[in-house]
């Protein structure tokens, strides 16, 4: 019996390093988007971003609608993340935007390349306001078809760099195939038919890949933060 409690204790006292160790425990993070942020019609707990902050032990905040765009109030899908930005929690230490899908899938039609440029300015201009101390990055859509979202990542592409903020290219570097009719059976919520909404195993997937990304930015090389 003994033994068995050593082990416990001995157990809990690592757990507890481990904990103090990590330079995001206690930090926060909000992420504002669309359908890939609120996860369609899937827990919000099933995304990658959940599923980093409750990794890391931070506080998480979802900002995300269903539908919403960067540029555009829309009668059902509600205010543009332009505007909705205020919303968001004043004390975060890191922001993530996931978005640009629904401004793509209206490019040319209601949203032309320059409204969309000079709104994406515009919210990333008003987030590093809002947000000085945090660490801000911008999550582009899958690949989809239709020349309207390879533009639109372009545009998020330098608008974000102009300002030096980081983009993850997830339409060309995510290994999230989407373009797939078998990829999509598996990964995706709505099997071939979804173009955009990953389930619980597709978030699994992608989760390594966006936490790398983050983490080069927000841990340095000997283990601390960046605060």
């Amino acid at each position: 019996m003994k033994q068995i409690i050593f082990l416990l204790l001995s157990l809990m006292s690592i757990l507890t390093i481990q904990a103090q160790t990590d330079p995001l425990q206690g930090k926060r993070i909000g992420v504002i988007g669309d359908s890939y942020v609120r996860n369609h019609r899937e827990p919000i707990e099933n995304t990658w971003h959940y599923k980093f902050a409750k990794k890391h032990g931070m506080k998480y905040y979802n900002y995300g609608r269903n539908g919403n765009c960067v540029s555009v109030n829309l009668k059902t899908w509600g205010p543009a993340m332009v505007n909705r930005y205020e919303e968001m929690n004043d004390s975060l230490d890191i922001v993530v935007v996931i978005a640009g899908h629904n401004d793509a899938a209206r490019l040319d039609s209601t949203i032309t390349p320059q409204l969309y440029r000079e709104k994406c300015t515009e919210l990333c201009q008003e987030l590093i306001e809002k947000f000085p101390r945090a660490y801000i990055f911008w999550f582009t859509p899958w690949a989809n078809k239709g020349a309207g979202f390879e533009r639109v990542v372009a545009i998020t592409k330098e608008v974000c760099g102009s300002m030096g903020i980081p983009v993850f290219d997830s339409y060309h570097d995510s290994n999230i195939f989407s373009l797939s009719d078998r990829f999509r059976d598996i990964y995706f919520q709505g099997g071939h038919r979804d173009t955009a909404h990953l389930n619980n195993l597709g978030h699994d997937r992608f989760l390594p890949v966006a936490e790398n990304f983050i983490l080069k930015y927000c841990v340095g090389a000997n283990g601390a933060s960046g605060e």
